[in-house]
């Protein structure tokens, strides 16, 4: 018996660690009108609907830990989403959709291992972030854009290619007791792995002085090649074919 999703009048919706999960999203998911929760964590999906961008109450969406490489277009026409976890996906820079910056009413973005390598200057229009979680990709440097978020409370950049901060990083206040600011396992050029050593108020004091601005500077120019990638993805979960999942 098919549901008509229409008569279903709820604001939360879950499945997680289904096997038997379609890997689209149905188009009909549209008719949660009501929806403000969609959690659908842990599944196989690889495909959404266009038309989940019409769940116009929509404030917490989960879809950590599919198989997700793209994003459909006008996925940034959620005006009240807060929350949006796309942790461990194959998502990168080139998987999000034009709009996808528009979500300027979003608190939290976890993009956590997936496979950037660049994240885009336009994460600067999401001025209403407090957490912002990358680690576990590729990145090879942050825009200066990152600076404009300064209601940030919690940074996760750890586990990527990064070698260098960029001086307006030192706009935001993360070092506090009740911030977080992770950044290990990224092969930092030795001045800034010093201040590492230190502590994060020591970097965040070292990337706002002058003489950090004029070294970066400097190897911004050099356009030096950036450091190999070090860890293999391809055993990842979300890369296996489907028949070898469970295997």
């Amino acid at each position: 018996r098919t549901v008509n999703l229409l008569q279903l009048n709820f604001i939360f919706f879950a499945v997680t660690h289904c096997e038997n999960f379609p890997t689209a999203v149905p188009a009909n998911i549209a008719d949660l009108r009501n929806i403000e929760v969609l959690n659908f964590f842990n599944n196989q999906i690889e495909e959404l609907p266009t038309q989940i961008s019409s769940l116009q109450k929509l404030k917490h969406l989960n879809l950590g830990m599919n198989r997700l490489n793209t994003l459909p277009r006008g996925f940034g026409s959620l005006p009240a989403l807060e929350v949006l976890d796309l942790t461990y996906n194959n998502l990168n820079e080139n998987s999000l959709p034009g709009n996808f910056f528009y979500l300027t009413t979003l608190r939290a973005l976890y993009l956590s291992d997936n496979d950037f390598e660049i994240l885009p200057p336009d994460i600067g229009k999401l001025t209403k972030l407090q957490i912002l979680s990358l680690r576990d990709n590729d990145l090879i440097s942050l825009p200066k854009e990152i600076g404009e978020l300064t209601q940030l409370k919690e940074l996760h950049i750890q586990g990527n290619r990064l070698t260098v901060l960029p001086p307006e990083l030192g706009n935001l206040d993360l070092t506090g007791q009740k911030q977080v600011f992770k950044a290990e396992n990224n092969p930092w050029v030795t001045p800034i792995a010093d201040q590492f050593q230190l502590g994060v108020s020591h970097v965040f004091e070292y990337i706002r002085s002058e003489t950090y601005k004029y070294l970066y500077g400097r190897h911004m120019q050099a356009n030096p090649e950036p450091p190999k990638k070090n860890n293999d993805k391809s055993k990842k979960i979300s890369r296996k074919p489907l028949a070898a999942k469970n295997k």
